[in-house]
Order: C-alpha cells, then structure tokens, then sequence
C-alpha cells in the first residue's frame, strides 16, 4: 500500500560511492563501526555484518594517518560507501579521499583556517566526494551559543549554515546536512527549521540517544515524527552497544512509515485475559528466527480467536492462541490446528515453503 499520509521535501541528489542521498531517491539507513579502524580485520568483519543487517552506508573513524590509510584496504572488501569520520586534522581528509572514502564528516571550522579548507574542498571536488556538515548541539561556536543565549534549534542551524557557506564560497556544494541533538524535541526543531532554509539533504539522528531501549524509543520518536512529515534523506539511529542494533532499529522505522518495502513484518498482540496459550515466549521466538528469512510477507502471532485470524486477516500467515494449541491461518483462512509443543517449528516450516 502506498504511503499517502505526506510527502517528501524535495532537496538535492548527491552521490555517495554506487548510492544517492535526497533528490527523492530511497531513504538509506546508515551506521557507525565501533572497531579500530586501524584493525583492518575486525572493522571489515563488522562492516559486512552491518550489510547483512541491511545498512547501505557505513561510517569509521579517522584517528590518526594509520586509520586513513586503512581505508584502502577496508574498500577492497565492502561493497557500501565508506564516511571518513574527520575531526580537527584536515589532511586526515585529504588521506582518506584520497585512500577510497566516499564521503566525509567533518566542521569545516574546526580544521583550521581557510586555506585548510581550500586544500580540503580541492580534493572533494577532483573525486566527487560529498562532505556532510554534522553539528551537535554541544559542538555550536561560542559567539553563536552568546547570540541565542545558549544552545537552540536557531544556533544549530545558524552554526551548520556558517559552515556550509565556507565551502560554497569554495565552489564546493555536494553537502550533507546533519544538526543532532539528545534532545527530541530540540532535534525536531532544528531539523524542522533546516529544512525551511535549504534544499541540501539531511541526515537525521538523535545523538547520544542511549542504549539499546531508551535510545531506540528516542530516535524512533524523533526520527519517525521528522520523517511522517517528509524531512530527511538518510538516518542513523545511535546506540550504545553493538551497532547492528542501530540498522535494525533504522530499517524498522522505514518499515512502519511504508518508507522502505521487503522484508517479514512481524505483529503480535499483546495478549489479555483471553490469553490460554504461552504466546510471549512463542513471539519472540518466532520473531528471532525469523531474522534468518528473506521474505516479503506479513506474519501475525495473536493470542486467540478474537484477533486471529480475525484482526490480523491481512496476514499473509499467522497463528491465533487456543487452550494449549494454536489455529494456523493463511490470509484469514483456518488451515489446521497445532499443539502448542509444535506451533514455533511447524509456523517457520509453514513459512519456508512460501
């Protein structure tokens, strides 16, 4: 079904390594390794599990000229575009353009001065690499934080615009924008007023969101209520912990939004008095496995026969709960009955042969 409830700004296409980024192409879920860079090993590993997972562009960090040159290496073993992640060095840039990257994150006002940017801005224009200007809310310039008082969705835009126009004024306009607070609503703001401003792409995230459950509510939040209003090209949810976390929490958030199509959609009811079958445990053992299936179906696990296969008809399969069994349905229609010893393995089983 076709999402009908907004539509998407329209801002510019920019290329990012064998992908695109705005200009009304698909919503791309990004990522961050938490490896070494400089352990080649580890870092390529991790990125290919991160493409399993479905992330379409990774970045890594450049801490020194030893992870820029790892770049090189890294490239020959991942097929996503790969973001140098640069602070303060401007020839860890300029190494890691010039080692493969296919887009880098930086502040052009912490790299020095002009002329530093200029030699940074020459070899992103040679290669065609985008740069994408992401500011916190805690990196803002003093004089900007004076001006509003401290920190605000005006300072963050104000202090992202400044930098863009540094490389404008260099000939340079393959921007990328991000302005991430912790704070949603401040994060919404920001993003909100960019978006009025500009027609460069926009990367949403909510930084320093948390762990695994409280950060995946706060960007799901923040994310989501951008996105349902049609600002933003790409999105990165952060997450304390293993980064494969983040890319499932982003594609989830597409999914529900109808921004992104494939995949099982999982639903199961929360389960009430009705309830006379295990069907918490039976959830999310199904779900779990049901990580390891490619496929494009809907697939409902319902505790009884009052939302199964009743409410959850529009499923392409599901199961709803009895005493000690469970009904097996295909779109609405019973098929069979399963003991509730064999309902996990004879579900999946039904589903493979999809």
């Amino acid at each position: 079904m076709e999402n009908v409830f907004f539509n998407r700004n329209k801002t510019k296409k920019i290329r990012v390594g064998k992908i695109f980024v705005g200009g009304g192409e698909p919503i791309t879920v990004q990522s961050m390794t938490n490896t070494d860079t400089r352990d080649v090993v580890s870092t390529i590993n991790q990125i290919k599990g991160l493409e399993e997972e479905g992330c379409s562009i990774v970045r890594v960090a450049v801490l020194d000229a030893q992870a820029a040159q790892a770049i090189k290496e890294i490239k020959k073993s991942v097929s996503i575009p790969v973001v140098a992640d640069i602070h303060f060095d401007y020839r860890l840039a300029i190494m890691s353009m010039e080692n493969g990257a296919d887009k880098i994150r930086l502040n052009p006002g912490n790299i020095g001065d002009r002329e530093r940017v200029r030699k940074v801005v020459e070899v992103a224009k040679e290669r065609q690499i985008p740069i994408r200007i992401g500011v916190n809310s805690g990196s803002i310039e003093k004089a900007i934080l004076k001006k509003y008082n401290g920190v605000s969705p005006e300072a963050m835009v104000e202090s992202a615009l400044e930098h863009a126009r540094i490389l404008e004024e260099e000939g340079f306009f393959d921007i990328v924008f991000s302005l991430k607070a912790s704070s949603v609503p401040m994060t919404i703001a920001a993003y909100r007023l960019m978006s009025k401003k500009t027609n460069y792409p926009l990367h949403l995230g909510v930084t320093e969101a948390g762990t695994v459950n409280g950060g995946t509510i706060k960007s799901s939040i923040g994310i989501g209520c951008l996105l349902a209003e049609g600002i933003g090209d790409t999105i990165r949810v952060s997450l304390t912990g293993e980064p494969k976390n983040e890319v499932r929490v982003g594609n989830a958030i597409l999914k529900s939004l109808g921004l992104k199509k494939g995949g099982i959609d999982f639903v199961s009811c929360p389960t009430c008095g009705r309830c006379r079958i295990n069907l918490i445990d039976i959830a999310n053992e199904v779900e779990n496995k049901l990580s390891s299936i490619n496929k494009d179906i809907k697939v409902a696990i319902m505790g009884c026969e009052v939302n199964g296969p009743g409410e959850a008809k529009e499923a392409d399969i599901g199961i709803a709960g009895g005493i000690n069994e469970a009904l097996l349905f295909k779109k609405g229609q019973i098929v069979r009955k399963i003991a509730q010893e064999n309902v996990v393995n004879e579900l999946l089983e039904e589903i493979r042969k999809l």
